[in-house]
């Protein structure tokens, strides 16, 4: 007859994160032709995403065969970014940082358009605010 043995692990984990979706204005690549007093906007960085999750455990239960050991702390780690990552994904944070960013595109285009200049991205003319709410980023 064998023995079986039972082996568990059990934590209580409390999780705050800071999560943040940004787009660097500082990495837009963009051109000034003097002759034809037109800005091209020739990139737009992607966003950038961060989280910094900050875990607490509470309650770790373990057995003496079985502890908690760097590996268990780094898996669970993965487990609460893939989490809040998919949490990202069904907010509307991307959707707020793109407003965000289309609001600071909108200062290009009023400043330009105020010097009597042409705005371009994707080799099109902006002609308007509308229009750069619509860009495909």
């Amino acid at each position: 007859m064998g023995i079986i043995l039972l082996q568990t692990k059990k934590a209580l984990v409390v999780v705050n994160a800071d999560v943040y979706v940004a787009y660097d204005l500082g990495k837009i690549e963009y051109t000034i032709d003097e002759q034809t007093k037109t800005l091209t906007i020739l990139s737009i960085p992607k966003e950038e995403i961060k989280i910094s999750p900050d875990l607490e455990y509470y309650d770790i239960q373990a057995d003496f065969f079985n502890p908690f050991e760097a590996e268990d702390y780094n898996a669970i780690k993965n487990r609460v970014k893939q989490s809040l990552t998919k949490k990202l994904e069904e907010s509307d944070l991307k959707k707020n940082a793109q407003n965000r960013l289309i609001s600071e595109l909108s200062k290009f285009y009023i400043l330009t358009n105020s010097l009597g200049w042409t705005l371009q991205y994707n080799e099109k003319n902006i002609n308007s605010i509308d229009e750069l709410k619509g860009l495909k980023l």
